[in-house]
């Protein structure tokens, strides 16, 4: 007399074909998204150095600022002036009164500029701006 084998959970089959898109999908979903909100941080731009620098926590969306080694001035990756800088920030701290901005002038830049972009800053309402760095070695 034959017996047979009457287990259902021999007959499963888990199809990982599927699975293995949508993983594949979710990773280079994240791996774009990620590279996008890094690049204005990616600029060519020398940091100075200091022994107390760090990173920013992000609580709220931050402004960058980047002041060229030639003393141009970026914002969101794009050429601005400083009456343009100041009214991007007086529209940003009229939504926002706790903005935070963040200023990251080359090392080879004039502090003139540096300066001059610190006085826009606090002149459209900014009380903290930050200075980024990179950390000493």
């Amino acid at each position: 007399m034959l017996i047979r084998n009457v287990d259902p959970a021999s007959d499963l089959h888990i199809d990982f074909v599927p699975m293995v898109d949508v993983l594949f999908n979710l990773l280079i979903f994240f791996l774009l998204a990620t590279s996008m909100a890094q690049s204005e941080r990616e600029m060519s731009i020398a940091l100075p150095q200091a022994v107390a620098s760090g990173p920013i926590s992000a609580a709220m969306r931050e402004i960058v600022i980047n002041i060229n080694a030639d003393g141009s001035i970026t914002l969101a990756g794009k050429s601005t002036t400083t009456d343009e800088l100041a009214a991007t920030i007086r529209a940003a701290v009229a939504s926002n009164p706790d903005q935070k901005v963040s200023i990251r002038g080359d090392r080879n830049t004039s502090y003139a500029n540096v300066a001059s972009v610190l006085d826009v800053c606090k002149g459209a309402g900014i009380q903290q701006p930050y200075l980024e760095t990179i950390p000493t070695r």
